[in-house]
C-alpha cells in the first residue's frame, strides 16, 4: 500500500494542501487572526502573572480613592487593627485613612502606586473590614490569587423568621456545614447579619454564590450540595472520567411538597356607610340597673355583698377539687369470659336449691333448733324430716 507523496520537510502533500488553505483563509476581523501564543504548550492562558512595578515605571496620573462606611459595633476593632491594615497597604503605595466620627475608611492611590489595579483590591479590602472579617483574613485579598465576593440576602427573604432559620441551615449546628462548604469550595466563607462574604478563587466563589442563594430561596439545602461537591471531587481523582459527563454518577434531588397550614381568612363584613351605633357609658348603664340613685353607704354594702357572694362561690368549688382527689373511682365489675352455659345453669340450679332449703328450715325452726349452716352444708334435712315423720307416727 502506497501512502501519500511527502515533500523535503517531511509532511505529507495533504497535510501541506490543508496548511496552505489556512494561510490563504479571509479573515473578517482582526481578532479572527491565528495568534503565535495559541498553539504554544509552555503558556498557561488561566496563570495569573505577579506585577512588576517595571512595568509601569512612572505611576498614576490621577489619584483614585474609595471610601466606605462601617456600622459602630466595628470601631473599637478596626482602631485596634488598623495600623497592621495600614502598613500592609503601604507596601502597595496604597494610602489609608480611618475616619471614626463620620464612621468611614478611605484608601487611595499616591505617587509610589505602580500596580494600577491594586486601588480595587484595596476596596475590597475595606469592604471586608467593614462586614466583620478579621484583619488578618481580609489583607489576604490584595494578593493576585485572592477574589471577594460579598453576597446579599437580606432581601431574598420577606419574613424574618423563615429568613433567620434559612440563614442557620447555612451555618449549621457549629458552624458545621459552614466549615465543610469552606473546605469543598477552598474559599473563606463569613455569614454577618444580611450578607455572607466569601474570598477564594473565581470558580469557589461562583459555588458558594450558588449554594448561598439556594438555601435561602429554599431551593436546595446545603447538605445536598455537599454531597454532590464531595462526588465531584472524588470523580475528578479518576483521569478515565476526565472528558464524560458526571451526571449520571450525580444524586437527584427532588422537592416534596410540604402541606402548609391553610391561613384563616376573616370573613370580610358587609360594608355600611353609617357608622356603628354608641355604646352606653358607664352612668347610663347605673341609670338602667337603679345603682345610680342608690347612697355610697348601700353602694358599699351592695358591693360588699357580691364579694362575699364570690368568695364563698370560690371557696365552694376550691373545696369540690380537693374533696374529687379522695373519691375512690369505681371498680370495674369482672366478668369471667371463659364460664361456658353449662357452668352458668349449674349455678343457677344451685342458687335454687339453697333458696329451696333455706324455706324448708324457715318451716321447721319453729318445731327445733337447728343450726342453719351445718344443715345446708350436710344436705341431710329430708333424712331428718323423715326421722321426724316416724317418731310422731309412733
Amino acid at each position: 500500500m502506497q501512502m501519500g507523496n511527502s515533500d523535503e520537510n517531511g509532511f505529507n502533500s495533504d497535510e501541506a494542501e490543508e496548511a496552505q488553505l489556512r494561510t490563504t483563509k479571509k479573515h473578517k476581523g482582526k481578532h479572527d487572526k491565528p495568534k503565535p501564543w495559541d498553539d504554544d504548550p509552555n503558556v498557561d492562558h488561566w496563570k495569573i502573572d505577579k506585577f512588576d512595578p517595571s512595568w509601569n515605571e512612572s505611576g498614576m496620573l490621577e489619584v483614585s480613592s474609595f471610601s466606605t462606611l462601617f456600622p459602630q459595633y466595628r470601631e473599637k476593632y478596626l482602631q485596634e487593627a488598623w495600623p497592621i491594615v495600614k502598613s500592609a497597604l503601604k507596601e502597595y503605595g496604597i494610602s489609608g485613612e480611618l475616619n471614626l466620627v463620620e464612621g468611614s475608611m478611605t484608601v487611595s492611590t499616591t505617587r509610589k502606586t505602580r500596580d494600577p489595579y491594586i486601588i480595587v483590591k484595596a476596596r475590597d479590602l475595606i469592604k471586608l473590614l467593614s462586614r466583620s472579617v478579621p484583619a488578618p483574613q481580609a489583607i489576604k485579598i490584595l494578593n493576585d490569587e485572592m477574589q471577594c465576593d460579598i453576597i446579599k440576602i437580606g432581601n431574598l427573604v420577606r419574613n424574618k423568621e423563615r429568613f433567620v432559620k434559612r440563614r442557620q441551615h447555612l451555618v449549621g449546628p457549629n458552624s458545621s456545614t459552614l466549615k465543610a462548604l469552606e473546605i469543598l469550595t477552598g474559599c473563606y466563607i463569613l455569614v454577618q447579619g444580611s450578607t455572607v462574604a466569601a474570598m477564594g478563587s473565581f470558580r469557589g466563589l461562583k459555588q458558594a454564590r450558588r449554594i448561598v442563594e439556594d438555601c435561602m430561596l429554599n431551593k436546595m439545602h446545603p447538605v445536598y450540595h455537599i454531597k454532590i461537591l464531595m462526588l465531584k471531587k472524588e470523580l475528578a481523582k479518576d483521569p478515565a472520567l476526565a472528558d464524560e459527563n458526571w451526571d449520571r454518577f450525580l444524586p437527584k434531588f427532588k422537592k416534596k411538597n410540604v402541606k402548609q397550614k391553610k391561613v384563616k381568612s376573616k370573613e370580610k363584613k358587609p360594608y355600611t356607610p353609617f357608622p356603628p351605633p354608641q355604646q352606653p357609658s358607664k352612668i347610663d348603664v347605673q341609670l338602667e340597673s337603679g345603682e345610680y340613685f342608690l347612697s355610697d353607704q348601700k353602694k358599699s354594702a351592695k358591693k360588699w355583698q357580691e364579694k362575699q357572694e364570690k368568695q364563698t362561690e370560690k371557696t365552694a368549688e376550691n373545696k369540690r377539687k380537693r374533696e374529687a382527689a379522695f373519691v375512690p373511682p369505681k371498680e370495674p365489675i369482672r366478668q369471667d369470659i371463659g364460664t361456658s352455659n353449662a357452668e352458668m345453669n349449674d349455678v343457677a340450679a344451685m342458687a335454687m336449691s339453697l333458696k329451696k332449703k333455706a324455706k324448708e328450715f324457715g318451716k321447721q325452726k319453729s318445731m327445733e333448733n337447728i343450726d342453719a349452716e351445718k344443715y345446708i352444708a350436710s344436705g341431710s334435712g329430708d333424712q331428718l324430716l323423715k326421722k321426724k315423720s316416724r317418731h310422731h307416727e309412733k
